[in-house]
């Protein structure tokens, strides 16, 4: 499915009394769940296991 039709299929899928607001914050977050996708296909991520010991390394300082 391209871009257009998932903002289209978004769109005609919420209520009829949605806000303009409320439109561009749903675009926003699939645009942002689509970024993210493509991170994770192209190998721009970091693994859980790596995350949770940073994150123990910068609570213990």
């Amino acid at each position: 499915m391209s871009t257009k039709e998932l903002a289209m299929e978004t769109i005609r899928d919420l209520p009829e009394n949605t806000s303009w607001r409320e439109i561009e914050e749903r675009i926003h977050f699939l645009a942002a769940i689509e970024k993210a996708r493509d991170e994770v296909r192209r190998g721009e991520v970091v693994p859980h296991e790596d995350v949770r010991n940073l994150l123990g390394e910068w609570l213990s300082e």
